[in-house]
């Protein structure tokens, strides 16, 4: 049997995972990326591996089996990251309600409801005045995104011998063969992990699919003096309206009609406000969600404002300075589905659609498509 070979198109946490999931299962791997590194949402986010943002079942399981894949390959690769966990902050009797509600809920999970002083014990940062309390997860992992999807590709490159092929733009593909403008390439499977970028390959398949593109605001606060660490993850009340998990608090509805009374402004904008710590001791703060196919490239100083006057409600750093801002565009189902997988001809798989989860389920959605395709080919293709 001669040994199965792969391309993977994009260097993004889709791709690597993917490149991860077949090269540790023996296969010949090469990675094509247009960019001389990986510069889309997979190095514009907060570094957060986030269990607790899922729904009970398959995403759930999916996401812890995320979260051990990314402490195997930074253990593996040197890579720093922080098991910080994170805590969500009550500060209006309608937020502890909900926290009350998805801490019996999810009993599995072990989450913690802490009160006001039980809180402050735990992150420096959280501020005291009219805190009720907080639920906390122990489950949630850190990374700095930009160092971990940087370093990623030369651990591929030592560990499994996966070869990565950077500032070289795919065209076309018609299997088995990918089109670099003039080169050819052959190899038995080809997976397209192309991100915000899905114009260029399969546009027809993107464009009867439910997909639209996702606009976020972020910033970074300056490294934190005297190596100060907030401990977890840090999120405010809005986040409560913000994922697909806190759905199953039954008052969560009313908590939302609330927030559409105080804070329209911030709901129109998709705001709600979290802070994770990189190794650097700098903070990464956001975001914002604007959808649609085209987005703006200008960044709206309005919507940075009111994420740090959010911030400034449940959080206090030893130093604020806003050191960098940026956006990332990231491709969302509008179905509501958590991922996009679609083979457009034989040998050719789509991995896309991840939403703003893809640091959280990439891995573990990759390791569980190539096991279910690694069966799948073993049947077609014979050496």
């Amino acid at each position: 049997m001669s040994q199965h070979s792969a391309i993977v198109i994009g260097a993004g946490i889709a791709g690597l995972a993917t490149a991860r999931a077949l090269a540790s299962r023996g296969w010949a791997v090469k990675v094509i990326e247009r960019n001389d590194k990986a510069i889309g949402a997979s190095v514009r986010n907060f570094g957060m591996i986030w269990p607790i943002g899922q729904p009970a079942g398959e995403l759930y399981e999916r996401a812890m089996l995320s979260r051990q894949i990314w402490k195997e390959v930074c253990d593996d690769a040197h890579i720093w990251y922080e098991e910080a966990g994170s805590l969500h902050l009550a500060y209006h009797p309608g937020e502890w309600k909900v926290l009350e509600e998805l801490n019996e809920i999810y009993k599995y999970r072990g989450y913690e409801l802490l009160n006001a002083d039980e809180t402050i014990q735990r992150s420096d940062a959280v501020i005291k005045k009219d805190l009720l309390g907080s639920l906390y997860s122990s489950a949630e992992l850190i990374v700095d995104p930009r160092i971990a999807i940087a370093k990623i590709p030369a651990w591929l490159e030592e560990k499994y011998g996966v070869r990565f092929i950077w500032g070289r733009t795919v065209t076309d593909i018609c299997y088995p063969a990918v089109y670099i403008g003039n080169d050819v390439m052959e190899a038995d499977e080809i997976y397209v992990c192309s991100g915000a970028d899905f114009e260029t390959l399969y546009p027809q398949q993107f464009a009867e699919a439910p997909i639209t593109k996702c606009k976020l605001q972020m910033m970074r606060l300056a490294a934190q003096p005297g190596n100060w660490r907030i401990g977890p993850a840090l999120c405010g009340g809005l986040s409560l309206a913000h994922y697909e998990s806190f759905k199953a608090a039954p008052s969560l509805q009313e908590l939302k009609d609330r927030y559409k009374q105080e804070y329209a402004t911030y709901l129109d904008w998709g705001i709600h406000v979290m802070v994770s710590q990189n190794q650097a001791g700098e903070l990464t703060v956001g975001d914002s969600h604007e959808y649609g196919l085209t987005h703006e490239p200008f960044d709206r100083q309005f919507i940075n404002q009111l994420v740090l006057d959010y911030l400034g409600k449940f959080a206090q750093f030893k130093d604020a300075r806003v050191i960098e801002t940026w956006n990332g565009i990231y491709p969302k189902l509008t179905n509501g589905q958590p991922d996009l997988v679609i083979r457009p001809e034989q040998g050719v798989t789509i991995i896309n659609g991840l939403g703003g989860a893809g640091m959280t389920l990439g891995f573990g959605l990759c390791e569980q498509l190539i096991h279910q395709n690694q069966s799948m080919v073993m049947g077609h293709h014979h050496g």
